[in-house]
């Protein structure tokens, strides 16, 4: 039986234009997780993530604060059974 969970985040404040989703690509890459993280056009980033609890739970923590230049206002996060169907950890294009 797989640990594996998934959580899904959208992440709100001044998080456009200050790499917060390269910088959230590196952070999910060094604890081992796979999925995406886009920009959306009201001005927020979505990810969805997957890994072993301990890792997301880091990762979410992490988007708490994000990069440097970032001010996070909001974090919103679901977290549910993992589906296996990511390779590595992207940035996606703006939805």
């Amino acid at each position: 039986m797989s640990t594996q969970r998934r959580a899904t985040l959208r992440i709100q404040g001044t998080v456009q234009g200050v790499s917060y989703r390269e910088s959230s690509r590196v952070q999910a890459l060094r604890l081992g997780l796979k999925g995406w993280v886009r920009n959306r056009s009201d001005g927020s980033v979505e990810a969805t993530v997957e890994g072993e609890p301990a890792a997301l739970e880091e990762f979410v923590s992490w988007c708490h604060q994000g990069p440097r230049m970032a001010r996070v206002t909001h974090v919103e996060h679901t977290v549910g059974e993992a589906t296996g169907e990511f390779r590595t950890f992207t940035v996606e294009r703006t939805s």
